[in-house]
């Protein structure tokens, strides 16, 4: 069975209301990487709140590692287009947010507040971060705190990582930066990622698969794969084989808004 798999989901967020998905279904394979796509309003992050168990399904069923949705999960990591880090807490400390949180990590707590602390320091100098550890959100960038964020996510060794618009807000070149910094994330420890994104480029640079959606009611219409080989160097983004996957997704997005 997939890690992740949607069977005949839709949902309606009044009853008796329009719906934002429906009649859903796909698989996502054990730390596979899977980009989805679509014009706004089309259910993309509706999906991201219902493989995380923030929202039940109206109709259908929902499964993440073999067992069935009914609410939120601790093997879930979850980044978003804002940073959100608590502004009152250092870097350090957002970061080690989920540890205090995610059992076991929670019991653990008190006499492997050193263990975990270590594991915060590492994570924080693999993505650039080393010697901010105690600076607050305000004393960073953009990219830096989004960078910090990423690390929250990642800290508790989820099985499932959710990213929704997570470098949308970020300047084009900060933007790059990111998507190779998760790119090297992902190869380096694979998991399984769930990414959400307007941006064609973004999805297939770092996507094995990119399931496009059609406007609301939110349907597949299609699941493309990005046979584009691994490691993806930045510069691969403008090559012709690149840039024919961007053009098809490009393709089905514009016709589907027109239908």
């Amino acid at each position: 069975m997939a890690f992740v798999q949607f069977e005949n989901v839709s949902l309606a967020y009044q009853p008796g209301g329009q719906t934002a998905i429906e009649n859903v279904s796909f698989k996502v394979d054990e730390n596979a990487f899977v980009a989805v796509v679509g014009p706004s309003g089309c259910g993309k992050s509706t999906l991201m709140k219902l493989v995380s168990g923030l929202k039940p399904a109206s109709e259908g069923y929902v499964y993440v590692g073999n067992r069935e949705v009914t609410g939120p999960l601790g093997i879930v990591g979850m980044a978003f287009q804002q940073a959100n880090l608590l502004p009152w807490r250092t870097t350090l400390q957002n970061v080690m947010l989920p540890l205090e949180i995610v059992e076991p990590f929670r019991s653990q707590q008190k006499r492997q507040r050193c263990e975990h602390e270590a594991m915060a320091r590492a994570l924080l100098a693999k993505v650039g971060l080393a010697g901010c550890e105690d600076k607050f959100p305000w004393e960073l960038s953009g990219g830096m705190q989004q960078r910090a964020s990423i690390c929250r996510a990642l800290i508790h060794k989820p099985r499932l990582l959710m990213l929704d618009e997570p470098f949308g807000a970020l300047d084009a070149f900060t933007r790059e930066e990111l998507w190779c910094l998760m790119r090297d994330l992902w190869q380096s420890e694979p998991f399984t990622a769930i990414l959400v994104t307007h941006d064609l480029r973004e999805a297939v640079f770092l996507a094995d698969r990119v399931i496009v959606m059609s406007p609301k009611p939110g349907r597949i219409i299609d699941d493309r794969l990005v046979d584009l080989p691994r490691p993806r160097p930045l510069e691969l983004c403008y090559s012709e084989a690149f840039a024919e996957h961007v053009h098809a997704l490009r393709c089905q997005i514009g016709h589907a808004r027109q239908s």
